[in-house]
């Protein structure tokens, strides 16, 4: 069973598996009685959320708009989702800290990695906000960076399906799953789970990653508790 994990946790999945926009007080409620779960396993959790329910930074550019301030814009969409997890998994009672990369003191404390896992140690959830804090990066890269710089054990991305396919399951019926994967084969056949620069981050730290399915409640824990589920990507498959 892992000690340390970093849930990568989509602005989408905040919405709810149908929309996917705004915010689904009864999803966030789901997520974080499954959080909750596995501090009970003794577990530390640190989570980065993404922001794409309330905005996404490059989607806004195109419109016209300076990619740089679409990026800020996409960075306080995330504060907004990790304050709303924050107040849910505290309603399961277990404590948590928002921490943002940009510095937002009212709200949120700024990242200090030292403190982080401080507060990771003491059995607190960790929030982490504001992606790396600088535009043209995007949230996964974020998780990647907060994963290796706190030294958890693997980084769990929740997505809408069960693991990573040949091509997208619900508009093409012939794709397939893939249950491991390389860093070098997810690059190589360009399969987007993450993005190459989060991959590549994953893959210079040794850092696995696996891929599931959130919306299932109990997933989560089963993959801290080391079941085989959805798609793992490490070194050598």
């Amino acid at each position: 069973m892992y000690q340390r994990i970093l849930l990568k946790l989509s602005g989408e999945a905040l919405g709810g598996p149908v929309h996917g926009h705004g915010i689904d007080p009864e999803w966030v409620s789901t997520y974080a009685r499954q959080i909750a779960r596995v501090i009970g396993l003794g577990v530390e959790v640190g989570v980065v959320c993404g922001g794409g329910n309330i905005l996404r930074g490059a989607e806004f550019s195109r419109l016209g708009g300076h990619r740089a301030n679409a990026d800020y814009m996409g960075m306080l969409g995330t504060v907004i989702n990790a304050l709303a997890l924050s107040d849910a998994i505290e309603q399961q009672g277990v404590e948590t800290r928002v921490m943002s990369a940009l510095e937002i003191k009212q709200v949120a404390e700024p990242f200090v990695r030292r403190r982080a896992q401080s507060h990771l140690a003491r059995g607190r959830v960790v929030i982490l906000a504001a992606g790396t804090g600088n535009p043209f990066f995007t949230t996964d890269t974020a998780a990647s960076l907060r994963a290796a710089e706190l030294s958890c054990e693997v980084l769990l991305k929740a997505t809408k399906v069960d693991g990573v396919y040949t091509a997208d399951p619900k508009t093409d019926p012939t794709a397939t799953k893939f249950d491991e994967l390389t860093y070098r084969e997810v690059l190589e056949k360009d399969l987007r789970v993450m993005d190459g620069t989060a991959i590549q981050l994953c893959m210079e730290n040794n850092l696995p990653v696996v891929v599931f399915d959130l919306f299932e409640e109990g997933n989560l824990e089963r993959v801290v508790r080391g079941e085989r589920l959805g798609t793992t990507i490490r070194s050598q498959s």
